[in-house]
């Protein structure tokens, strides 16, 4: 069977665990190579060794502006090219606004918009002179739906849906397409951070669902003729009461 991005080259951030992680198994499944991108140099190290050679660490700190900008560099240097961006990483911040630490709510803002958008910027002039590539970022149902008990994360994920629907206008023309990936809850370390009661009502409701889960809408998003672009795709658990 052909594998269906057989000799392409991705770049993912926030590759070590969770949805990164799971979209990284899944473009290697279907051929491609993948430069994992993380600030965690063990969890890199661990991750590639079990992957092996279709797996390319690459150590950066994202919320440290000289690094971020070293990452289509690295990755140029690494690879020789660039297919594919999978804009994943980011943070959350839950419950009321005024329990929050400001310095939580810059650090989330930084990950969640800035670093996404500094890092389509610096990998769309190779992709515009090569005339072709992919653009996604991971967002949320959160971008989409004003969710009460997050109100910062909802507002960095708001950001991202106008962000993908501006950019991709601008570069459509150009052999790039630009969309996002829209989950509802998942099973990761994020959400570590949410209210307790809500985690407890989602895990007793089932209404979470699984990094791998959230890979599959990427790999249906990346595969399809270059004619038509997945804007946005919303993934929920069909339990999950918004």
């Amino acid at each position: 069977m052909v594998k269906q991005l057989e000799g392409k080259v991705a770049a993912v951030t926030g590759a070590a665990s969770g949805i990164g992680l799971a979209s990284t198994k899944a473009m290697i499944a279907e051929g491609a190579h993948v430069v994992l991108v993380d600030r965690d140099r063990n969890a890199l190290d661990a991750v590639c060794a079990d992957l092996g050679g279709a797996a390319i660490p690459l150590v950066i700190d994202l919320l440290d502006p000289a690094d971020c900008a070293t990452l289509m560099p690295a990755v140029e240097r690494l690879t020789g090219r660039l297919d594919i961006l999978h804009a994943n990483a980011g943070t959350y911040i839950g419950g009321d606004l005024v329990d929050a630490q400001t310095a939580n709510i810059d650090r989330m803002l930084n990950l969640n918009v800035n670093v996404v958008m500094k890092n389509v910027h610096d990998v769309l002039p190779h992709m515009i002179e090569r005339g072709a590539g992919d653009i996604i970022v991971t967002s949320s149902v959160a971008g989409h739906y004003p969710v009460p008990w997050e109100p910062v994360y909802s507002a960095s994920k708001w950001a991202m849906t106008c962000f993908v629907q501006t950019v991709r206008r601008q570069v459509n023309k150009k052999g790039i397409r630009v969309g996002s990936v829209s989950p509802g809850p998942v099973i990761s370390a994020l959400l570590a951070d949410w209210p307790e009661e809500n985690l407890r009502k989602a895990k007793e409701s089932g209404s979470l669902i699984e990094p791998a889960e959230v890979a599959d809408a990427v790999i249906f998003m990346l595969t399809r003729p270059r004619n038509v672009t997945i804007r946005d795709v919303v993934v929920l658990p069909s339990n999950f009461d918004i």
